[in-house]
């Protein structure tokens, strides 16, 4: 049984995250831990360690009307879990519970489910966001970032370019979710030079294929920054699999990657593995 952190900021519920969990529910039992963030200022909340708050700092948090709508939201996420026979914890704290609570969730997780189009969308106009940015840096666990809308996954798309991260993304969304492995699968690697092949091609069609039952390596000779995300779009029903963006600068190395475009589209589920 698999243990899945689940997140709900302020005022925002996402049924897109939670049929996800659900369905995972419904190929193998999992158990999900609902956290309800509270609606806070975003600044440097990622700063605040458990010692400062215990000392004392006040971080802002939710006014009264929003506390209420949580309330709500909290008890909708119970409802739902028993409708649909999923274990479940709830945690929740509007006094001090933020992003280092939420860093030290994932410590302890499988996986962590985020919204890509709700989630903290009032600390900026940018997608992804600061704090979707941030989460997904500071996760000790996978990070499942969805979409409001997207058909459940039946293929798979992986995401390699012969660097480690890429290769442990491959290797951690096979053992997370051995369910989508006899799914069809497209390893995929992005060059605009046509003499430039694989890295690695046989170490890595080696590893891959001992995991996915159908598998088929695909050259996308474009560069990937420029054209991927309107490759993704035609990939309905996909799950795009990519390693760390690098834990030194992720918020830059976002803004240039091809996966932030395919997280701005709304389209796919992305699975992304911090090493």
């Amino acid at each position: 049984m698999k243990k899945i952190i689940l997140v709900f900021d302020g005022t925002n519920f996402s049924e897109g995250a939670f049929n996800f969990a659900s369905r995972m529910n419904e190929i193998s039992p999992i158990l999900v831990t609902g956290v309800f963030l509270p609606q806070i200022n975003y600044s440097a909340l990622w700063s605040y360690s458990s010692a400062a708050i215990g000392s004392g700092v006040v971080i802002p948090t939710v006014e009264e009307e929003d506390a209420a709508t949580i309330e709500q939201h909290i008890e909708r996420f119970k409802s739902l879990c028993q409708l649909n026979n999923i274990e479940y914890r709830v945690h929740k704290d509007f006094t001090d519970f933020a992003l280092p609570g939420l860093k030290l969730e994932t410590r302890f997780a499988d996986l962590l489910i985020l919204a890509s189009e709700s989630f903290y969308e009032h600390v900026g106009v940018s997608e992804p966001n600061a704090f979707l940015k941030d989460a997904i840096h500071n996760s000790e666990c996978p990070v499942l970032i969805v979409p409001e809308q997207y058909n459940f996954p039946e293929k798979n798309i992986l995401a390699y370019d012969g660097s480690e991260s890429s290769v442990y993304a491959i290797k951690q969304f096979a053992y997370l979710f051995p369910e989508f492995t006899a799914n069809k699968t497209v390893l995929l690697y992005a060059e605009a030079d046509d003499d430039v092949d694989f890295p690695e091609r046989q170490n890595i069609e080696e590893l891959c294929s001992r995991h996915y039952s159908e598998l088929i390596l695909f050259k996308l000779g474009v560069d990937p920054k420029k054209y991927f995300a309107v490759w993704s779009r035609e990939r309905d029903g996909g799950i795009l699999v990519s390693g760390s963006f690098g834990r030194s600068s992720v918020s830059m190395l976002l803004k240039k990657s091809f996966v932030s475009d395919v997280i701005r589209d709304h389209k796919l589920p992305v699975f992304i593995a911090n090493r």
